[in-house]
């Protein structure tokens, strides 16, 4: 136990964590499978245990990686649409760019900046916004919000982790990370119960 924690502090405390903290985020933007939150809410959880890294260098990273990122794929969406790659034609991922550009119309601000809590959401959303033409300019201010707001939560999670487990970088950081993993799930399923429940009332 000793030799992983050694390991992960080396890991967590060498300056290249703010370059792999922002390039993990920003692909995330675009491509779901990289877990940019596990990163981000491992790496607070161990600042909180351990005073390392800088937690602001840290969520600076995180959040213009997360910008950078969400306009890569709205950039991705103006020009090749929402069918082009295999991973798009997937049935859940065409379920979710219907919903996305149905919804983009009526109340596009608030499904941009709640869709970068949710890994394939926002993704769906963001490409969406750009296939439909969503202006630009106001995804640009909307995704700089979203990516601020995003790593603050997910910071939060890590230093409520660190904070109960002081000393223990390993567990502070799997900790972290099931919090993140849980909330996600409780808010992926308030978003399917209420989707029901529009369906049911209409």
């Amino acid at each position: 136990m000793h030799v992983i924690n050694d390991l992960i502090l080396a890991l967590v405390t060498s300056p290249w964590i703010y370059v792999a903290m922002l390039t993990v985020a920003l692909v995330d933007g675009f491509f779901p499978p990289v877990p940019s939150e596990t990163v981000l809410v491992a790496a607070a959880a161990v600042a909180a245990s351990t005073g390392k890294p800088d937690l602001l260098l840290l969520g600076a990273s995180a959040a213009v990686g997360a910008a950078l990122g969400d306009n890569i794929a709205f950039a991705i969406g103006r020009r090749v649409g929402t069918a082009r790659f295999r991973w798009m034609r997937h049935p859940r991922a065409v379920r979710a760019f219907d919903r996305a550009g149905a919804a983009l119309d009526t109340r596009g601000a608030g499904l941009i900046l709640g869709a970068r809590f949710i890994p394939v959401g926002r993704v769906a959303v963001n490409v969406s916004a750009g296939a439909l033409g969503y202006p630009w300019r106001r995804f640009a201010v909307l995704s700089v919000l979203a990516g601020v707001c995003w790593t603050v939560y997910s910071v939060a999670l890590g230093l409520l982790a660190g904070a109960w487990l002081r000393d223990q970088p390993v567990l502070s950081a799997i900790v972290g990370i099931v919090l993140a993993i849980g909330l996600g799930f409780v808010v992926d399923r308030i978003i399917a119960v209420r989707r029901r429940s529009a369906r049911a009332a209409a």
